[in-house]
């Protein structure tokens, strides 16, 4: 099994999905930094679980 995500992150994922899409990637690191470049998170432990969050999707979409 895995973490269920919250409202707030799948909300803000899919937003920076939609406005970022091309600069993110399918590794987590690449993501990591990228998240960190277009938002400003409150916490370390927020924007991991943005870049994961996204790494799954761009997985998907492929």
């Amino acid at each position: 099994m895995g973490r269920i995500k919250t409202t707030y992150i799948k909300r803000r994922t899919k937003e920076l999905l939609k406005l970022h899409g091309d600069k993110f990637a399918t590794t987590f690191e690449q993501n990591k930094l990228s998240t960190s470049q277009y938002t400003k998170t409150a916490s370390k432990k927020l924007r991991n679980i943005v870049a994961g969050y996204m790494t799954r999707l761009k997985r998907k979409e492929q």
